[in-house]
C-alpha cells in the first residue's frame, strides 16, 4: 500500500495512536473512510461520464420522454374531467327541459 511495509504501516498506527488517542481514532478512521469512498464515487462517475457520454444524453432522452408521457396522460384526465362536466351538464339541461314539457 503506497509502497509502505508492514513496519512503517505500524510505526505510523502508533504515531497515530499517541497523538490523536484511543478515542478519537476510530471516528479519524471512519471519517476517512468515508471520504475515501466519497472520492472514489465521484472519480468513477466522472470516468463513466468521460467514457460514455451517449449514455447522459440517452437518460436525459429518457426523462423527457417520460415526462412528455406523464404530461399526456394528465391532458386525458383533464379532458375526461371536462367530458365528464359537460355530460352532466348536458343532463341537468334535458332533465329540465323534460320537466318544462310535462
Amino acid at each position: 500500500m503506497f509502497g509502505l511495509g508492514a513496519g512503517e504501516l505500524l510505526i505510523i498506527l502508533v504515531f497515530a495512536l499517541l497523538f490523536i488517542g484511543p478515542k478519537k481514532l476510530p471516528e479519524l478512521a471512519k471519517s476517512l473512510g468515508k471520504g475515501l469512498r466519497e472520492f472514489q464515487r465521484a472519480k468513477d462517475d466522472l470516468m463513466d461520464h468521460i467514457n460514455n457520454p451517449e449514455i447522459e444524453n440517452h437518460d436525459k432522452t429518457q426523462q423527457i420522454a417520460e415526462a412528455k408521457t406523464e404530461e399526456t396522460k394528465s391532458e386525458e384526465v383533464l379532458a375526461d374531467a371536462s367530458n365528464s362536466d359537460n355530460e352532466a351538464h348536458s343532463e341537468k339541461v334535458d332533465s329540465k327541459n323534460q320537466e318544462k314539457n310535462i
